[in-house]
């Protein structure tokens, strides 16, 4: 059996039934052995030996279509004629009505339902009742019926599944059997375009996360060779191929052309067309569209740079080191879209609740037409007797702003936080991270930069207690003439603190450079002997006086590395090098404070000196020092039966263990493969301020859930109990189900503008 995976994706789709009827309709199909549709998405997985025409026309015969296929692809294309509509508003929604023959046919039945609704429903006083208006009431039914009801009989008949489409088509003839006509006319008028109207703002939702696309160019210029050049054709024996003579020439080229190794020109305020690694040039890039980042970060030679980033005022040269279709830009559509596979256990809830919920209402509403008139003698007929009441019900139980509420939620505070630089990869993570009180953080790359940097200096003959002085530079400078030439992550500390104060010219690079492992380094500068090492190293070889030492063993009981430098055997002074504090790291801890989190606690396998000096400098509750991997799975797991709902946050490679044992694993990975796979959430920017936005987005994302789902109940009770009473009539039922599913929905997208300030908002 040959078994393929195959993608599609799917339109005329407007509410979650409409998800489970295609899901359905395809998983029936001989040959498939798992199928799975994703609503939000819109995106149909097929495994199994199976056809791809096959699949097509299920899906054409449940009256839906597949994206890209050749025989409906023109029916996806804007007609000319629209144009001049706008895509968002009112008007958005016109258009979006007018695209498709369905909903254009409800629209039509819209007007013709207006006459009846006027003077039979709404003006009946004026007496200007006309047989005319049963005639355009019923054809009203028909244009805004046939293709709800269509459905309803196809996904009966395919799939052996009671519908919402079902309900509503029972209900519609059962109100023209009673001679209701208006009402059966306004019943699936009003339910057609209400389903319109949750697949327009659906759409919005998914538009939100495909607009990401839209911030990586579609073209580049790159740098290719001059390919079979006319101008030096025969030249010294040249035929052909790449010129000798021209060498490489600046092309621009679709982003699908481009291949790994190839060199693309970005110029200066150019967005940066694909992920790739600067081979020459530097500037300040605005990560701002892929990380959330607010404030430009310095790259240049050897550093990442993401797709759909903005150039600063440098030219760069970048090497191309990922396709166009797997750039972070795609990365981060594909999961987010892939989210909802791991949905919040809320919406599984709802959902299979909702495949009960449609059948047991057809029986509810048998009873309720059949046992009042069967066992107590109330009317049957009319428009107050029992059959009319339970074509209500039927109406009434509609479950659409139930089965709406929360995919709409979720999507969209998905799709905010990836518009943040922050990586959610399912509703099951937003729900766990809403209930998150406690956050346990690895220290390496995560609460720190990850790097040594120079945090102090002193020269023998220092004449400033800050360590900013001649002789201190001159101490400095010699220190980065031997560094230079050492792959150690401390010499390039001393390296980067020497350019940054511009005293790298001030000395040749060192001569001679011999490695000591474990202890330090040498090398001849200028002629003369220069030597680097460690504390014992020196009191070895080296003198130095007691005070120094005093200094230097305070220095290691806060975790701070001193490497000590001596010319010509004489003693000259020390730098101090330390890992760094994120300057994010402390006001993030005390933003999560305020959102909540009852307990911090630091994981780090560094010495206890350092880690609590760390420890202290960014305010954590707690400091668990010298643990190797399996230990920090076993904090993670003491803080769980303490707190329940814990998260970990590390660096997405490292903490593996801890990350999986954890509650929520959120990796620090600034748009890393590694980091995009391993954890539930990833920070994109590394940027610790965003946790708290994200905890809060969880805890707003869910409150709203909650209040969708029990104002979608709260209606459908109040609502059931006046039919039960004998008030109300059809379409004010129809108008109540369609305008809750509108506000929860609307409610719903507002998390699309949640505000990612320290204060929150939404």
């Amino acid at each position: 059996m040959n078994q393929t995976t195959q993608t599609y994706r799917i339109q005329g789709m407007d509410c979650a039934d409409c998800a489970r009827t295609v899901e359905a309709g395809v998983a029936r199909l001989d040959g498939v052995t798992a199928c799975t549709l994703n609503y939000t998405a819109a995106k149909l997985v097929v495994e199994g030996d199976i056809s791809q025409e096959t699949v097509v026309a299920r899906v054409r015969a449940l009256g839906y279509d597949v994206a890209g296929d050749s025989r409906t692809a023109a029916d996806t294309k804007t007609p000319t004629h629209l144009n001049w509509l706008p895509e968002q508003g009112v008007a958005g929604f016109l258009r979006f009505l007018l695209l498709r023959r369905d909903t254009a046919l409800a629209l039509l039945g819209a007007l013709l339902i207006l006459p009846g609704l006027i003077f039979d429903e709404l003006l009946p006083m004026l007496g200007m009742s006309h047989p005319i208006f049963s005639v355009t009431s019923l054809a009203a039914l028909g244009l805004a019926g046939y293709p709800i009801a269509r459905s309803a009989w196809r996904s009966l008949m395919l799939n052996h599944r009671i519908t919402i489409n079902l309900l509503m088509t029972i209900a519609a003839i059962g109100a023209v059997i009673i001679g209701a006509y208006t009402e059966a006319g306004l019943v699936m008028v009003l339910f057609a375009i209400g389903e319109a109207l949750e697949g327009y703002t659906m759409d919005r939702a998914r538009r939100s996360i495909r607009a990401l696309m839209e911030v990586a160019p579609a073209a580049a210029i790159a740098l290719r060779p001059c390919i079979d050049c006319q101008g030096h054709m025969g030249q010294d024996g040249y035929t052909g191929g790449p010129c000798p003579f021209c060498g490489v020439e600046e092309q621009l080229v679709p982003v699908g052309e481009l291949r790994i190794g190839d060199v693309i020109v970005v110029k200066p305020g150019e967005r940066i067309a694909m992920d790739g690694r600067i081979q020459r040039g530097g500037s300040a890039v605005n990560q701002a569209p892929i990380t959330g980042e607010s404030v430009p970060v310095e790259r240049g030679v050897g550093d990442e740079v993401f797709a759909g980033s903005i150039n600063g005022a440098g030219a760069l040269e970048i090497e191309v080191t990922h396709l166009a279709e797997d750039n972070t830009v795609s990365r981060i559509i594909r999961m987010v879209e892939d989210a909802q596979e791991h949905r919040a256990p809320v919406e599984r809830f709802v959902d299979q609740f909702a495949r009960w919920y449609t059948p047991t209402v057809v029986v509810m509403a048998v009873l309720v037409a059949v046992a009042p008139p069967l066992f107590f003698g109330a009317p049957f007929w009319g428009e107050q007797g029992w059959f009319y009441r339970a074509l209500e019900l039927l109406v009434i139980a509609c479950p659409c702003a139930l089965v709406i509420s929360t995919p709409v939620t979720i999507i969209s505070a998905i799709s905010n936080a990836a518009h943040n630089g922050v990586l959610i990869k399912g509703g099951a993570y937003l729900e766990a991270l809403a209930r998150i009180k406690a956050l346990a953080f690895d220290k390496t790359g995560t609460l720190t930069v990850g790097q040594p940097a120079l945090v102090d200096l002193r020269a023998v003959d220092c004449s400033d207690p800050q360590g900013i002085c001649t002789a201190c530079d001159d101490l400095l400078a010699l220190a980065s003439a031997v560094e230079r030439r050492s792959e150690h992550p401390l010499a390039h500390a001393i390296v980067q603190a020497a350019g940054t104060r511009g005293l790298l010219a001030s000395y040749p690079a060192a001569e001679a450079v011999t490695a000591l492992p474990g202890r330090g380094v040498s090398g001849a500068v200028n002629g003369r002997q220069v030597l680097i090492g460690s504390h014992g190293y020196f009191d070895d070889f080296v003198a130095h006086t007691p005070q120094v030492c005093e200094q230097l063993a305070q220095l290691a009981e806060q975790g701070y590395t001193p490497m000590l430098v001596s010319r010509d055997g004489a003693y000259r002074g020390y730098a101090v090098l330390a890992d760094t504090v994120r300057p994010s790291s402390p006001a993030a801890i005390a933003a999560l404070r305020a959102a909540g989190i009852e307990h911090t606690a630091m994981l780090t396998g560094d010495n206890a000196a350092t880690a609590h000096t760390i420890g202290a400098a960014v305010g954590v509750d707690a400091v668990y020092a010298e643990l190797l991997p399996a230990q920090k799975v076993e904090i993670v797991r003491q803080l769980c039966e303490r707190y329940g709902q814990v998260a970990m946050v590390g660096d997405g490679v490292n903490d593996a263990p801890a990350l999986a044992t954890a509650t929520v694993g959120v990796a620090m990975g600034a748009g890393t493969a590694q980091a995009l796979e391993t954890a539930d959430i990833a920070l994109l920017g590394n940027d610790l301020g965003k946790l708290a936005y994200v905890i809060r987005l969880a805890s707003h994302a869910m409150r709203t859930v909650r209040i969708n789902i029990g104002l979608a109940i709260g209606v459908k009770v109040i609502f059931l109990v006046a039919v039960l009473l004998g008030y109300g009539n059809l379409w004010m039922a129809v108008l109540a189900d369609v305008g809750t599913a509108l506000v929860v929905t609307l409610n719903g997208l507002r998390l699309l503008r949640f505000r990612t300030d320290t204060h929150g908002g939404d």
